[in-house]
């Protein structure tokens, strides 16, 4: 179990994110236009995590956007967006912003991946719902990078998760 915050109140996770040197957990998410995509479909691209609550808060819709600005432009590189957004809600902010970059997924059917990363909250306002975190996997899904935002409402390190994919 992780613990975080949300202004200051303690939240706390169902586990603890995998750490960097171990294969990534294999998941199943819902993309916008209801069909799953599973881990293995990535294989061979670089992939960036970008896990938040829901994109319809400012942070998350931000983190969206940065990624979209600066990780999508790397060399053979997938941003994947994922919270328990309906994939419709998803699709409706990435069109009003032109975002093209990044493919946003849910994990609004079962949960699985929030809880196969440990990402779960298990209490608070926010309970059921996906902590804010960044997770990078190689061209094999090992994981490479991982980070847990402390605070929820404060955005991830965007230049660490970069500079891992350009070391890479």
């Amino acid at each position: 179990m992780a613990t975080v915050t949300l202004k200051g109140i303690p939240l706390n996770t169902i586990g603890t994110l995998p750490k960097p040197g171990s294969k990534s957990p294999g998941f199943s998410l819902t993309k916008g236009d209801l069909s799953n995509i599973q881990l293995d479909d990535y294989k061979g691209s670089k992939v960036v995590l970008n896990i938040f609550p829901s994109v319809d808060t400012g942070t998350c819709a931000q983190s969206v956007r940065q990624f979209n600005k600066e990780a999508a432009q790397l060399a053979n590189t997938k941003v994947l967006c994922v919270s328990k957004d309906l994939p419709f809600a998803q699709a409706r902010f990435c069109g009003a912003e032109g975002l093209e970059n990044v493919e946003m997924l849910s994990d609004f059917r079962d949960g699985n991946f929030g809880k196969a990363f440990g990402l779960e909250f298990v209490d608070g306002p926010l309970k059921s719902l996906h902590s804010r975190a960044v997770v990078v996997l190689d061209e094999e899904g090992k994981v490479v990078y991982t980070e847990q935002v402390a605070e929820t409402v404060e955005e991830p390190n965007y230049k660490a998760a970069l500079e891992v994919l350009m070391d890479a």
